[in-house]
């Protein structure tokens, strides 16, 4: 009943603007990052993902980084994120905000994402701007500590945002545009704790939410589904 009442407002409030947090990649893997098993229960993220620590000891992020990437990059994408990419392709989707850095969604098929948290694909180089390709920061830190840039020998910085940073500004102006010309949002394995995004609902049409466990905004949804995302959104696209 719930899934068929969510395709009912996919149907009747376009457009519809998809919101996604680590919930959704859980299906393929990878842990969330603030459940009682998740990655920041095991590591302080001050310690590991934040700008200061980036800073303070560069070698301690990259090695943090440098297994994080490779469990991203040997997962795949789940039912959930091949859904949104055939709603996106069927029309009823316009785009996906994503708080995620594991490029799941693209290589879903989706077309337009929004990665207002970054991504893995690359890292920055914070002294004269220069990216590097993951498959070359991976080749890097199989012989070194942490990747150098190539042009003037500073060391990357992991192309996610970490803790102390602004989000990147393209992003979240997009991410807000899409989300104020929405009719509905709908929120997929978003807790909705982390600002500015847990936002961004606030600006739409109306909200809907498919998560596990309560969120910030229930009270605020015109729908709200506990549930796993990958059931729910089959049984969505099959309804629609």
């Amino acid at each position: 009943m719930s899934a068929a009442r969510l395709a009912s407002l996919i149907r009747e409030r376009q457009p519809c603007v998809v919101l996604t947090g680590a919930g959704i990649s859980t299906e393929s893997g990878i842990p969330d990052f603030r459940s009682p098993a998740g990655i920041w229960a095991e590591v302080d993220p001050f310690e590991v993902a934040s700008i200061d620590a980036f800073r303070r000891d560069p070698e301690r992020v990259w090695d943090f980084y440098r297994k994080r990437i490779h469990t991203l990059l040997a997962a795949e994408p789940n039912s959930a994120h091949v859904t949104l990419a055939a709603l996106e392709q069927a029309g009823l989707v316009e785009a996906v905000v994503t708080q995620n850095i594991d490029r799941l969604h693209t290589r879903a098929g989706s077309r337009e994402v929004v990665e207002v948290h970054g991504s893995i694909r690359s890292a920055l180089c914070p002294k004269c701007g220069r990216e590097e390709t993951v498959e070359g920061v991976l080749a890097q830190l199989d012989i070194r500590p942490a990747p150098l840039c190539e042009a003037c020998g500073a060391i990357l910085k992991p192309g996610v945002v970490l803790f102390g940073e602004l989000l990147p500004a393209a992003a979240i102006d997009r991410a807000t545009e899409l989300a104020r010309s929405a009719e509905l949002m709908l929120v997929v394995g978003s807790s909705l704790e982390v600002w500015p995004i847990a936002g961004l609902p606030l600006e739409a049409g109306s909200l809907a939410i498919v998560n596990v466990g309560p969120t910030a905004l229930d009270k605020r949804a015109v729908l709200k589904i506990d549930g796993s995302a990958g059931e729910t959104l089959a049984a969505v696209a099959a309804a629609l």
